[in-house]
């Protein structure tokens, strides 16, 4: 099933920027991403593309704030962000999740509002408005009872889609969203990113299938530890640039 006309109420601007200069990470020592820089902004589909162990996830997880980040800036909006953003939403690999954990669709899409209710405030009509609106969006409704382990792969895809809508996340941080989803899964992934993307929101997301990424993304960030280029995908997606970047 593909998601609703109309996924969110609210629209995100076009006109906001992400800036990320000489970003630098390290895991004991050990240095997983260098020197990465490239700017963009709302609108946008971003694919991060390079080798396996190329720092795609960590490069993610750090415009995410789940890992700190040793020089370097990340700028959103103007402002240089420090730690985690509410107007940030990461979703994990699906091998990640412990899908056995006892939690409904509306559950999980209801975590995306505790960032908004902040210390002791209560869930609200207006939350729940809110989580209705992510679910009927995702075409979620009659799932919303279902334990999370009991969907298929594309919906659970939309289900952390709908935490994220709900959050009211600008930015839409994804790991490999496409793996492990069939033809008509990963077609309507891709028109569903398509959308949130045209309603102004920014999708940064790991791809490994060059042959689709043209299709499913503008932008490209060529990746393997540094940054190997960065530019429209049906332009930097060459044979050249593919093989430098992997063999870099």
């Amino acid at each position: 099933m593909e998601a609703s006309e109309h996924t969110c109420c609210a629209h995100h601007s076009h006109h906001h920027d992400l800036v990320i200069t000489d970003l630098c990470v390290l895991y004991r020592k050990i240095t997983a991403l260098k020197d990465i820089s490239f700017n963009t902004s709302c609108g946008n589909r971003v694919a991060l593309v390079g080798p396996n162990g190329a720092g795609k996830s960590t490069l993610l997880k750090a415009i995410a704030g789940l890992v700190p980040k040793s020089s370097g800036h990340i700028r959103w909006r103007g402002t240089q962000i420090k730690k985690w953003s509410r107007e940030f939403a990461y979703l994990p690999q699906r091998e990640e999740v412990d899908w056995d954990f006892p939690v409904t669709v509306r559950g999980l899409v209801e975590m995306g509002r505790y960032p908004q209710l902040g210390m002791w405030k209560r869930f609200s009509k207006k939350d729940a408005a809110t989580v209705d609106q992510a679910l009927q969006a995702l075409d979620l409704t009659e799932l919303q009872n279902r334990q999370i382990k009991e969907l298929s792969g594309g919906q659970q895809q939309r289900a952390f889609l709908a935490r994220a809508i709900a959050q009211e996340a600008h930015v839409l941080l994804l790991d490999e969203p496409f793996t492990g989803l069939d033809r008509t899964s990963s077609e309507a992934l891709g028109k569903l990113l398509n959308q949130l993307a045209q309603e102004g929101r920014l999708i940064i997301a790991s791809h490994h299938d060059m042959s689709t990424v043209k299709n499913l993304f503008n932008k490209v960030l060529l990746v393997n530890q540094s940054s190997c280029g960065f530019g429209n995908s049906d332009e930097l997606i060459t044979e050249e640039n593919l093989a430098a970047t992997f063999t870099h």
